[in-house]
């Protein structure tokens, strides 16, 4: 084993969503370890001046379009939610409380989360979803609810946003091992080539 893998991920993402079930297989295929990293992506495209994917007017149709084959094409349940893109403050702070007080936990949260977002199509943004996720994993939720809200992670999370755009990140999924950024659940076979020959 060497390096981790640092993932980065933002809930408001599909191809998130996609890494994120992914990503496990592939650590365990490179005998690696994975940190989980959430952030928002708003935050990135405030400081490049764009925006998500979908609000573009070419290319948003085409994006949804690519969206629903993708889920589709790696095997995943697949739902829009009735907002889109999803505010993601709450289940970003949810995550972090979780890693810091039941850090086994928090992998299965982080994909309770994103299985609610898109494969049943509930509003994240929601306090309500993110706190029955996190019941479904076991977490108090009353503890969840204010541990998320706690001037500590509303702290950290934006220590985490700024970290995580001094690396140059900037779309989710991203990506960081032995040094290398890859932006892109697309990337991820590459990804798998870079780690198996030990870069080109």
């Amino acid at each position: 084993m060497t390096g981790a893998i640092d993932f980065y991920f933002e809930f408001s993402s599909p191809f998130g969503y996609i890494a994120a079930e992914r990503i496990g297989a592939f650590a365990a295929k490179h005998d690696r370890t994975v940190n989980w990293k959430p952030f928002l992506l708003g935050a990135a495209f405030k400081r490049e001046g764009t925006q998500s994917l979908v609000s573009y007017p070419m290319k948003g149709p085409y994006s949804r379009r690519d969206i629903e084959r993708s889920t589709a094409y790696y095997g995943l349940p697949f739902q829009w939610p009735p907002e889109f893109p999803v505010f993601t403050v709450t289940a970003a702070r949810a995550t972090l409380w979780t890693q810091e007080q039941a850090p086994e936990k928090a992998v299965s949260l982080i994909l309770a989360i994103y299985r609610k977002a898109f494969a049943e199509g509930a509003d994240i943004g929601q306090a309500d979803a993110v706190l029955a996720a996190a019941q479904s994993v076991g977490l108090d939720r009353d503890a969840a609810a204010a541990g998320m809200a706690s001037p500590d992670i509303k702290a950290r999370l934006k220590d985490e946003n700024e970290a995580a755009l001094d690396r140059g990140v900037f779309g989710s999924p991203f990506f960081i091992v032995d040094g290398e950024p890859f932006w892109g659940v697309d990337r991820m076979d590459m990804m798998d080539a870079w780690i198996t020959r030990g870069g080109w």
